[in-house]
């Protein structure tokens, strides 16, 4: 079986196309070009699985994409329970495809306690126990999103292109260098309901994770596209 597992997060759609436990391909498109997914495949799947944070637009277009290659799709929502993970959020169903999909991808790579970082438009820091239970997580602004709302809410803070410094000197890496730590903090506090545990890692994944990486002062593993892995892992567990 081929399964095409995409990812529609707030601003770019990630796709990987796999078989047999192996990737054949995967990449990145814009969301507005979503639509064109079909032409860049190199190969036809048998199956689309799929999650989606950006919007019932970007939905339907996918939901298209599935009528024109003629292959069921089916779209993931958080439960209570799947893959071996236990959901503890308040409302389980409430809590993000893409966070779900990511802690079912991080089971896979890493069987004990973790920290499920995914870092893109917005930052979520979500800890896994031993146990495979989610016990909660955080969500905080992306590091782009950090700096942009300091540009467009104060008046005279610059878009800032900066640096990161330990003791930055200017406005511009003082703006990248405070969105780096705020983030480094949050990520780092979190740790700390695993820290005890033998093995635990923290596991870095989405667009900005290559900022966090080799910044953190905690065990720490990138992986690129952990949202993907966890569809893999889930329609892998559906197949008859």
């Amino acid at each position: 079986m081929t399964i095409l597992c995409i990812d529609c997060g707030n601003t770019r759609l990630k796709w990987g196309l796999r078989e047999g436990g192996a990737w054949l391909a995967q990449d990145v498109l814009p969301l507005a070009d979503g639509g064109r997914l079909a032409d860049v495949l190199p190969r036809l799947p048998t199956r689309i699985v799929a999650c989606n944070v950006a919007g019932a637009a970007v939905g339907a277009a996918i939901a298209a994409l599935g009528a024109h290659l003629g292959v069921p799709l089916s779209w993931l929502r958080a439960q209570a329970s799947q893959c071996g993970i236990s959901n503890r959020y308040d409302h389980p169903a409430q809590l993000g495809a893409d966070r779900w999909a990511a802690l079912i991808g991080a089971r896979g790579v890493h069987g004990g306690a973790c920290l499920v970082v995914n870092a893109g438009t917005a930052t979520t820091v979500d800890v896994l126990d031993g146990d495979g239970v989610f016990q909660g997580g955080l969500i905080l602004p992306g590091l782009a999103l950090m700096r942009a709302a300091l540009a467009g809410n104060t008046a005279g803070l610059p878009l800032a292109q900066g640096e990161f410094r330990d003791l930055p000197r200017n406005t511009d890496d003082a703006i990248v260098s405070g969105c780096l730590v705020a983030t480094l903090g949050a990520v780092e506090r979190m740790f700390r309901h695993i820290a005890a545990v033998p093995q635990a890692l923290c596991l870095l994944s989405g667009g900005a994770a290559g900022s966090l990486v080799g910044a953190l002062a905690i065990p720490h593993r990138e992986f690129p596209n952990l949202v993907l892995e966890g569809l893999a892992r889930i329609a892998a567990d559906a197949s008859p």
